[in-house]
């Protein structure tokens, strides 16, 4: 595809956005606040395990810790609970053969979005199994909005009201993770 190509479809992507709630511009600086944070807590640690959530949480957790001025070691976990429609199923399902090595570590786990806490339950209760001493969570939005399990993230960049978004990480059918700010989207455009 070429540029022109390329800012064609950029721009029927915006056009499917109805609002934006986080800019570019906000993310940006709360990232910064977020960094210092996890920087000021994992301190003393030699080397800190970070676990990233697929596919949702990769341009978060890029953006995020290229601010974290620590030794860090990076892996991200393959795990869905929305199979493609605009709520969680309930059922969080481990794609991955290989999990990461954590007997013994600090884990950071991150995540897009807290929902209803299901996924971030089962992913630290599965990292504590394997051996894991500590397991620390991090979520670009949390949902404001009962959670069908007891689970808060330790660092949350945003809270947002119980309304689907996508952008920066976040899709519909695979679609729109690379906008860079949090939006929703046209009623008519979610099927």
């Amino acid at each position: 595809m070429d540029f022109a190509g390329w800012l064609l479809l950029a721009d029927l992507m915006h056009e499917d956005v109805e609002r934006v709630l986080i800019t570019e511009e906000v993310i940006e600086k709360r990232l910064g606040v977020i960094a210092k944070k996890i920087q000021r807590d994992f301190a003393s640690e030699e080397q800190l395990q970070v676990v990233g959530i697929l596919k949702g949480a990769l341009v978060f957790m890029a953006d995020l810790l290229r601010r974290v001025p620590l030794r860090l070691e990076i892996e991200c976990l393959n795990v869905a609970s929305y199979h493609g429609g605009i709520e969680s199923t309930g059922r969080v399902d481990f794609l991955d053969q290989k999990l990461p090595e954590v007997k013994g570590r600090c884990v950071l786990l991150i995540d897009d979005i807290l929902d209803t806490g299901q996924t971030l339950e089962a992913v630290s209760r599965r990292l504590i199994k394997m051996g894991a001493r500590e397991v620390k969570t991090c979520v670009l939005l949390t949902k404001d909005k009962p959670r069908a399990t007891e689970v808060e993230a330790d660092y949350s960049a945003f809270k947002i009201e119980a309304e689907f978004v996508v952008g920066y990480g976040l899709d519909y059918g695979g679609r729109y993770r690379n906008l860079p700010y949090v939006g929703v989207l046209k009623p008519n455009v979610i099927k």
